[in-house]
């Protein structure tokens, strides 16, 4: 095994482009910590504080994959390092770009085996200026994704869904001590510029 913790250097952050180039071994709340007073954030979560170069190296995603997208989505680029002790680069800062093999996208998701990822160069966001969230709960599992759909063929812009169905729901509430009603139910989370913003999202998808 290879441990990179100890390679945790924020490398670049440019606001005005929306990206940065982390070193493999800087963590997540580590990176968001870092950005917040750039008004910037790293949205995937995958609900544990894990390395980007891990992240990248498993294509991680979280709970917010239906509005921020996963690993594959977030990585611009890697420098990595081949098994001949090659180091080579791939990818690039332009939001499009079309020309040569899209080694990224290769690399992204193979756990290690094609080579050890040293620095990350990853897409931000603009941190979200309110938070809502909202509990729904149904009588079956085909109501709750059928009204997941709908809500995303209607465009609302939800950052956040989780399904669990009544046995998850009932062990929640045995080691959590919850009082949620035990049936199919969807937790939501919407982001927005506003406290009007994200309201009119959580009255959307309760209707």
């Amino acid at each position: 095994a290879v441990d990179t913790t100890r390679m945790d250097a924020v490398l670049a952050v440019h606001p005005e482009d929306l990206d940065c180039r982390v070193q493999a071994g800087v963590t997540r709340k580590a990176l968001n910590s870092y950005l917040r007073d750039s008004g910037l954030f790293f949205p995937v979560d995958p609900g544990a504080d894990a390395c980007i170069g891990g992240m990248a190296a498993c294509r991680a995603s979280g709970t917010n994959a239906v509005r921020y997208g996963t690993m594959q989505d977030a990585v611009m680029g890697l420098t990595v390092v081949g098994a001949g002790g090659r180091v080579f680069r791939t990818g690039s800062r332009a939001r499009k770009a079309s020309s040569g093999y899209d080694l990224t996208s290769l690399l992204v998701g193979s756990e290690g085996t094609l080579g050890v990822i040293c620095e990350v160069h990853l897409r931000l966001h603009g941190r979200p200026q309110a938070v809502a969230s909202a509990v729904c709960g149904f009588e079956g599992l085909e109501g709750a994704v059928a009204s997941v759909v709908e809500l995303l063929q209607a465009g609302v812009p939800v950052a956040r869904v989780e399904l669990l169905d009544e046995v998850q729901v009932a062990a929640c509430n045995r080691y959590s001590g919850l009082e949620l009603q035990e049936c199919p139910t969807l937790f939501f989370q919407f982001d927005g510029i506003s406290r009007a913003s994200v309201e009119e999202q959580a009255a959307v998808a309760a209707e």
